[in-house]
């Protein structure tokens, strides 16, 4: 991929609502990785569609929804499908790319919750494109064969992620499990009732004191308690990793990023929503021997959930593209 992988991205449209996103907070990695592929400084950034692999339609999902719809007066996903529709009806019309394929080898990237949604406005038309997706949801028609799930990073401005304050292990992190947060969604309210405020080990909050800070606790943990919200994708897992703490996934149908060359076996423990009352049991029955094998890599694939820019290999731009091109290996186009 490193030699050969090319992508080009469309230079029709205008922004914001094509060719930028948010670069910041939890929908960032939309605008991050668009601004990469731009700035004409990847190397695999294509200077012709004819030498390209695949092709990136850099429609923004969340630009989309903050501009039109604002103020939220519906959440109806018409004015969303018109958009990106359009987008794909110019580039059809313009390009023989699209339909020499028939979408297969076209891609866009977005962290947004709607972002699943666009295929839905012509299922017969985008049934081939690959939906580059956080919300990663295999009970909603998330194809691990033919789409790629992404981790959700949340990048504070300025940044470009979350903070790496502490690597070390076991009797250094005196907090079993931590997580805080407010309700948002099914999972978390479960896990807020029966963890919430009751244990010192599992410590488990809505809301932190003033003078707590969220990411030194997290870096005193053992595991980070990383549960969905209303969608299965969470930020949390990323900083965990970044913070040395064992991601606890507590999810359902959640494919999980970078899948294809992650074992998330070795480095997270998995928790299914209906074992929640049991997390203390789950994570104090882990004999000390495994959670040091499991934090000692963690450790070791933190250069998977980094941003740098420009990217760098390994990284997190760098592991989206990798899986795309794995996508694109497994299907033939006819020119």
């Amino acid at each position: 991929m490193e030699k050969k992988f090319k992508v080009w991205v469309y230079r029709e449209g205008e922004t914001p609502l094509v060719h930028t996103g948010p670069m910041n907070n939890i929908y960032s990695i939309e605008g991050q990785f668009v601004d990469e592929m731009e700035r004409g400084m990847s190397p695999f950034a294509a200077s012709h569609p004819d030498e390209a692999h695949t092709f990136l339609l850099p429609v923004s999902i969340a630009n989309v929804v903050q501009y039109l719809y604002h103020p939220l007066v519906t959440y109806s996903r018409e004015q969303l499908h018109k958009v990106f529709l359009d987008y794909v009806s110019v580039v059809a019309h313009k390009h023989p790319y699209w339909n020499r394929s028939l979408g297969a080898d076209h891609f866009y990237v977005s962290c947004h919750d709607w972002a699943p949604e666009v295929s839905g406005s012509n299922p017969e038309l985008l049934k081939n494109m690959i939906r580059v997706l956080c919300n990663a949801n295999t009970s909603e028609g998330f194809m691990p064969q033919r789409d790629v799930s992404i981790p959700e990073i949340n990048i504070p401005v300025g940044q470009l992620g979350p903070p790496r304050l502490s690597n070390s292990s076991g009797l250094e992190r005196p907090i079993l499990a931590f997580f805080a947060g407010r309700v948002h969604g099914n999972i978390r309210k479960i896990l807020l009732q029966h963890w919430k405020d009751k244990d010192d080990e599992v410590q488990v909050h809505e809301y932190l004191a003033t003078k707590e800070d969220y990411f030194n606790l997290m870096a005193k943990a053992r595991f980070c308690l990383c549960p969905s919200g209303y969608e299965v994708a969470s930020p949390r897992v990323v900083a965990s990793i970044n913070l040395g703490c064992v991601p606890v996934i507590i999810s359902d149908h959640y494919a999980l990023p970078f899948s294809d060359v992650l074992d998330w076996s070795k480095f997270t423990i998995h928790v299914p929503s209906e074992k929640i009352p049991e997390i203390k049991k789950i994570l104090k029955s882990v004999p000390l021997r495994r959670y040091k094998m499991l934090q000692r890599r963690v450790l070791q694939v933190q250069r998977h959930f980094v941003i740098n820019r420009p990217s760098q290999p390994f990284d997190m731009l760098r592991m989206i593209l990798h899986s795309v091109w794995l996508r694109r290996l497994n299907m033939r186009v006819h020119v």
